[in-house]
């Protein structure tokens, strides 16, 4: 069985594994959203990925991980809350690679699926980073941070 054979016919698995994942999260923006959507948004990453593994090709992710940061973030979610969808998407497939493959396959189908969500995180990041850095956010008080809560 070759990555593209493994995500193709394990899909269901893998996604259902990352939906209960999600779901163990607690993330307030997904859950607000409803499983159905989250759902339906991890469905969607996931064909992207297999789409970037299959064709060994990192543009449809890094578009895609630009258009979503940008959505996500004006909606008001965290950048780590959809760092996370990528996060528990990996570690699925990551389980079914070892299960699955062989051995001597490990290294290459590890390296695709951490280069192509690599990717993703990567511009996901970015994308966040550089809109933040648009808006006029107000300093942070440091000593405040590290004084605590107690008088």
């Amino acid at each position: 069985m070759t990555i593209v054979q493994l995500l193709q016919n394990r899909a269901g698995d893998i996604l259902l594994q990352a939906e209960q994942a999600m779901s163990r999260a607690h993330l307030k923006n997904y859950e607000t959203a409803g499983a159905e959507q989250t759902k339906q948004r991890l469905r969607t990453l996931y064909n992207l990925i297999l789409q970037c593994v299959r064709e060994k090709n990192l543009t449809p992710m890094r578009v895609y991980a630009k258009a979503i940061a940008t959505e996500r973030f004006a909606a008001g979610f965290d950048l780590w809350e959809v760092q996370t969808a990528f996060n528990v998407l990996e570690e699925a497939i990551w389980l079914h690679i070892l299960k699955a493959l062989e051995p001597t396959q490990f290294a290459e189908a590890l390296s695709l699926i951490s280069t192509v969500l690599g990717a993703g995180k990567d511009t996901l990041a970015r994308t966040y980073v550089g809109l933040a850095s648009k808006t006029h956010a107000p300093a942070l008080n440091v000593p405040a941070l590290f004084a605590g809560t107690e008088a």
